[in-house]
């Protein structure tokens, strides 16, 4: 196992943080899925001089990407959307792709459940012939019931996974499975060798070590099912805007320019612009929790 990063959850450079990564002793990154902001040459070239790889890509289904829509051409729009990300990752030698099949912080369905369950599988075949051809695994990623209600336990994810196709996985999160999951160490060995990527958050999504997650558990839990892949930091820090606050260094007053549906996104998910002061410690405080385990 490695550590490894999303890079959505603060607007910056992307050397900014592929920099910050290698200091702290990350081996890769899964890049945010956009492709036209992340050209393949001026990533690859990133990532060479960093010494590091790249692990995979997730989908940020936001706006009308939904793969389960009642709107044939958005579903359309939203296959080809991930087929990009996943000609993104072929084209930096990454592993993995994990998909969120519906549309984030949508929690009403547009149809039945055997119609949604019908364009997520034939959305899924194809996207997965795509993946195929590409040489990229794919990962079917569960939220939490307050993000999505298509997909949230590990159950479900392998269903779709096992009615797309033998090599189609799953992802789990960690602080997803801590809300949906009877039992999260069941949940991880329920994955088994269907598991491809397994995200990292402590139980108030806050970095490894800042709740109440037995890590040593959770990584021991990994290797028994042999899982050797890269453990993946989506922590998204919540800004206290009170006299509790315990980091009043967090919140950044002077963020740089974001595009207006990624910072809904970031705020959308409880956190807002951090600052880099504070976000670099909560990278290096993950790293110091993991490391030692892996």
């Amino acid at each position: 196992m490695h550590l490894s990063m999303h890079n959505w959850m603060r607007a910056e450079p992307l050397e900014t943080t592929i920099a910050r990564l290698a200091k702290y002793g990350y081996k890769s990154i899964e890049i945010s899925g956009e492709p036209e902001k992340y050209p393949s040459a001026d990533t690859r070239d990133l990532l060479k001089k960093y010494n590091l790889k790249c692990w995979g890509s997730v989908t940020l289904m936001l706006g009308e990407r939904n793969l389960v829509a009642k709107d044939e051409r958005k579903r359309a729009a939203s296959v080809k959307y991930v087929k990009d990300c996943i000609t993104m990752v072929k084209e930096l030698d990454g592993t993995e792709m994990t998909i969120v099949p519906a549309t984030v912080g949508k929690i009403s369905p547009d149809a039945t459940p055997e119609e949604e369950w019908s364009w997520a599988v034939a959305g899924m075949k194809d996207i997965y012939a795509h993946s195929q051809a590409a040489g990229v695994k794919l990962a079917i990623e569960p939220l939490n019931r307050f993000e999505t209600y298509f997909i949230t336990r590990c159950e479900q994810a392998l269903a779709l996974a096992e009615a797309t196709g033998p090599d189609c996985g799953v992802c789990l999160d960690a602080f997803h499975i801590n809300i949906e999951e009877e039992d999260l160490y069941a949940a991880i060995r329920l994955a088994g060798k269907k598991l491809n990527d397994f995200h990292v958050a402590d139980n108030n999504r806050m970095p490894a070590g800042h709740g109440d997650y037995d890590w040593k558990k959770v990584v021991a839990t990994l290797k028994e099912i042999g899982y050797d892949g890269a453990l993946t930091a989506e922590f998204v820090a919540p800004v206290d805007r009170t006299p509790a606050n315990k980091y009043p260094n967090a919140l950044d007053m002077n963020p740089p320019g974001i595009d207006p549906d990624q910072l809904k996104f970031i705020i959308d998910h409880g956190s807002s612009i951090l600052t880099e002061e504070f976000y670099d410690w909560l990278v290096k405080e993950n790293a110091d929790t993991l490391l030692p385990l892996i």
